[in-house]
C-alpha cells in the first residue's frame, strides 16, 4: 500500500500530546513546521531546489510514527531522511540523532546516483533536521550581513542605496525584505515569474518590473526619492548581471542567492523552466556542465562589478566552488570574497550567530512574551534592540518563531529564563531552541564560512564533529551531522533543545547552550582571533562567563600551530 502524499501539512498547535513526552512532541511539530513552510510539500522539498525533510513518504510516516511511540529513554536514529533504528539509551540521551548527506570522496554524479538508488537524500542545512522556520531565518541573517556592509562601506546606513541580487527561492526571498528593513532599495533577478508573483503576494517583494530597463528605472527613482522598495524582474541571473555591467550601471551592494550549491537546481542560460526540467531528467551530466558554464558567466559579471569598486560578496551559495568545478581558475573565482570572511567573522568570534526559538504551542502570545524577554535581558545589545522591534512586523509562517543573533552566554541566559517561564505556566507550552547550521562552531567550508581563517585552518573539519559530540554529551534533544553543496568541502551540524519547564530541561539547556556556542569561541580563539580569546576568558562584550581552558592558553600566548 502506497503512503498518502500530502499537498500541505500544518504543525499541530495546543496542549494535546500525541507522543509520550514533550521532547518527542516538540520534535514532531518541528518536522511538521518544516513541511508547513515547504516550497514543494508533495515532494517533501523544503527549499533550495531539492532539500528534503525526509527521504520519501514512507520515511516521513515512519519517522512520525516512531516519534509518537518513542519512550523517554530511547533514541531514534535517522540516516539521510530515513529512520534506521530505535535504541534503548537513557533519559538524558538525545531523542533523535541523525546524519544527512554525508559521502566519502563526494561528487554530484555519484551522489545523484545514490539518491536514485534511495540510499541518501539531500538535506541542505535546516531542511533535513527539521529546524527551518520559514523566510524569517534568512531575512535576519541577510539583514545582519547587510548591516555589516553598511558599517564597513556606508557609515552604518543603507538608506538611499541600491542592492542588486538574484534568486527568490526559499532562501533568496529574504533579500528584498532585509534591504527594505534597512531603508534601502533592491533589484532581484528571478527566472520564475510565478515565484516573483508569489513573493509579492506574500509581502516579501513589492513590485514586478516587466523588463530589466524598467527595473533599473524603478529602483533609481526610489533611491532618488529616498524610499525603500523591493523590485523583482523575470530573467536569467547570468544574462541580466552581464547586461547591467555592460550598460555601466552601478548599484551599491551586490550578491546572489541562487541554488548554485546544487547545479541541477540552477537554470542554465538559454533554458526556461520547462526545457531545463526535461534536460535535467534526460541528461543530468550535460545539465550540470551547462549550469556551471552559466555560473561562470554570472560570477565573472560579479567580478566586473567588484573591480569597479562595488562591494560584492558570495552569500554562501557555493557559486565560486561550482565555477572552479566547471573549469574556472581559483584565482579568478575568488576575486569576490565570501560574506563570512569579509563581514561577519567578528560576530562568530563572540559565539554570536543565528539563534532560533519556536513556540511549540502555536501561541502568538508566547512569541510576544519571548520578544519582550529578549529585549529585557539584553538592553545594551544593539543588535537585539534593533532587530526584535522590526521582526515583530514579519509574517508568521507556521508555528510562531523568532531568530535573533545571540552569542556565548546570552543563549544560556535566555534559554534558562524561558524554561522558567514554561515551569511557572506563564507560557502556553514548551519552546524549541535551534540555530542555523551556519553558526559559530558548527561548520567547516573553506570557500565560505571558514574561508581565510587566520591560522590557515580553513579545511580542518574537526570542529563541527566536536560540536556534535559535545552537544550529545550535553544532552541536546536532537543532534545532526551533515554535508551540503559543493560536494566534499563542507561539514556542519544542527541541534535542537526543548524547554518544557522541567528540572531536566534546565539541566540540558544549561549544558548544551554552553557547549554549542562555546566550541565556536574556542575554535576561533585557537585560530588566533583576539576577540574570541577575550570572550573565552570572560572579557567579552556579551557575557562575563569564561571557558575552562588548557594551561597553554596563557594571557599573552601566541595562537597557532606552534603552540598546540
Amino acid at each position: 500500500m502506497k503512503p498518502k502524499i500530502l499537498n500541505s501539512v500544518k504543525a499541530q498547535h495546543g496542549a494535546t500530546l500525541r507522543c509520550k513526552g514533550w521532547r518527542q512532541e516538540a520534535i514532531l511539530r518541528m518536522m511538521e513546521n518544516n513541511m508547513a513552510n515547504a516550497e514543494r510539500p508533495a515532494e517533501l522539498i523544503i527549499y533550495g531546489g531539492r532539500a528534503k525533510c525526509a527521504r520519501n513518504w514512507e520515511s516521513y510516516y515512519a519517522i512520525r510514527n516512531s516519534l509518537m511511540q518513542l519512550e523517554n529513554d530511547e533514541t531514534l536514529v535517522v540516516q539521510s531522511g530515513m529512520p534506521a533504528a530505535v535504541f534503548r539509551t537513557h533519559r538524558l540521551a538525545p531523542s533523535v540523532i541523525m546524519a544527512n548527506s554525508n559521502m566519502i570522496q563526494a561528487n554530484w554524479p555519484e551522489f545523484n546516483e545514490l539518491m536514485e538508488k534511495n540510499l541518501i537524500s539531500f538535506a541542505s542545512y535546516t531542511a533535513g533536521p527539521w529546524q527551518y522556520i520559514g523566510s524569517q531565518g534568512v531575512i535576519q541573517g541577510t539583514f545582519e550581513t547587510l548591516g555589516c556592509v553598511a558599517e564597513r562601506h556606508y557609515g552604518g546606513s543603507l538608506a538611499g542605496k541600491i542592492f542588486l541580487t538574484a534568486g527568490l527561492g526559499g532562501m533568496g526571498q529574504s533579500q528584498p525584505t532585509a534591504m527594505s528593513m534597512h531603508g534601502g532599495v533592491s533589484l532581484t533577478i528571478e527566472i520564475d515569474e510565478n515565484k516573483i508573483r508569489k513573493r509579492i503576494e506574500g509581502g516579501m517583494a513589492d513590485q514586478l518590473a516587466l523588463s530589466l530597463e524598467e527595473a533599473v528605472r524603478m529602483v533609481t527613482e526610489a533611491r532618488d526619492e529616498e524610499r525603500s522598495l523591493g523590485v523583482a524582474v523575470q530573467g536569467n541571473a547570468a544574462e541580466c548581471f552581464e547586461a547591467l555591467l555592460e550598460k555601466g550601471w552601478q548599484p551599491d551592494v551586490i550578491t546572489e542567492m541562487c541554488p548554485c550549491h546544487d547545479p541541477l537546481a540552477y537554470i542554465p542560460v538559454g533554458h526556461d523552466l520547462e526545457t531545463a526540467a526535461k534536460l535535467r531528467h534526460s541528461d543530468p551530466m550535460t545539465y550540470t556542465r551547462l549550469a556551471r558554464e552559466s555560473m561562470i558567466r554570472h560570477l565573472r559579471a560579479m567580478n566586473g562589478f567588484k573591480q569597479q569598486g562595488v562591494p560584492v560578496f558570495e552569500y554562501g551559495t557555493f557559486i565560486r566552488s561550482e565555477c572552479i568545478a566547471g573549469g574556472m581558475e581559483p584565482a579568478e573565482a575568488t576575486i569576490v570574497p565570501g560574506y563570512m570572511a569579509a563581514y561577519v567573522r567578528d560576530m562568530y568570534c563572540e559565539g554570536r550567530g543565528p539563534f532560533r526559538w519556536t513556540c511549540i504551542s502555536g501561541s502568538m502570545e508566547d512569541q510576544k512574551q519571548l520578544d519582550d524577554l529578549a529585549l529585557e535581558l539584553f538592553p545594551k545589545d544593539h543588535m537585539v534592540q534593533r532587530w526584535i522591534p522590526l521582526a515583530r512586523d514579519l509574517p508568521v509562517e507556521g508555528l510562531p518563531a523568532r531568530i535573533c543573533f545571540l552569542g556565548f552566554g546570552q543563549r544560556k541566559k535566555f534559554g534558562l529564563a524561558v524554561n522558567e517561564l514554561v515551569r511557572q505556566g506563564d507560557l502556553a507550552g514548551p519552546v524549541a531552541f535551534a540555530r542555523d547550521n551556519l553558526d559559530s562552531g558548527s561548520i567547516v567550508n573553506p570557500l565560505s564560512e571558514t574561508e581565510n581563517m587566520k591560522d590557515g585552518s580553513d579545511k580542518v573539519a574537526d570542529w563541527p564533529y566536536l560540536n556534535a559530540m559535545l552537544n550529545v554529551a550535553a544532552m541536546a534533544d536532537l543532534v545532526t551531522v551533515q554535508a551540503n553543496g559543493a560536494m566534499g568541502i563542507s561539514a556542519h551540524t544542527g541541534v535542537t533543545m526543548i524547554a518544557d519547564g522541567t528540572e531536566e530541561a534546565a539541566l540540558r539547556l544549561e549544558a548544551c547552550l554552553t557547549t554549542d556556542a562555546g566550541i565556536g569561541v574556542v575554535r576561533h580563539a585557537q585560530a588566533g582571533y583576539e576577540i574570541a580569546r577575550e570572550v573565552a576568558m570572560g572579557k567579552g562584550r556579551l557575557t562575563d562567563e569564561s571557558i575552562s581552558i588548557p594551561l597553554w592558553w596563557a594571557p599573552k600566548a601566541t595562537f597557532g600551530p606552534d603552540k598546540q
